[in-house]
């Protein structure tokens, strides 16, 4: 984490930067997620991840619905998005609302 990061918590309310998108690359067979001259090749659970951030639920709930969804640990789910979404923050890929 870099000094100018935020730190992301559970209550951390987040989306999207601006000109940051989910794109289906078709060449290389993948999604990635694009921003202003930089990429990141993500995977299905990080892709559940971005579309989730929607700017309204905070990360907790976030990852109490995918809990419930995938009937796992929300401790450990919630590790896993808090985790990536501060680091979608160092990259400055997202927003945060509140």
């Amino acid at each position: 984490m870099t000094a100018d990061a935020p730190v992301i918590s559970g209550s951390s309310v987040v989306k999207l930067a601006r000109g940051v998108r989910l794109h289906e690359d078709p060449v290389r067979g993948q999604t990635v997620l694009l921003a202003p001259e930089r990429a990141m090749a993500v995977d299905d659970i990080a892709v559940a991840i971005v579309q989730a951030l929607d700017g309204e639920r905070n990360l907790d709930r976030i990852a109490a619905d995918f809990a419930e969804k995938f009937d796992a640990p929300v401790e450990e789910i919630a590790e896993d998005v808090r985790t990536f979404v501060q680091e979608l923050s160092v990259r400055r890929m997202l927003e945060i609302v509140q």
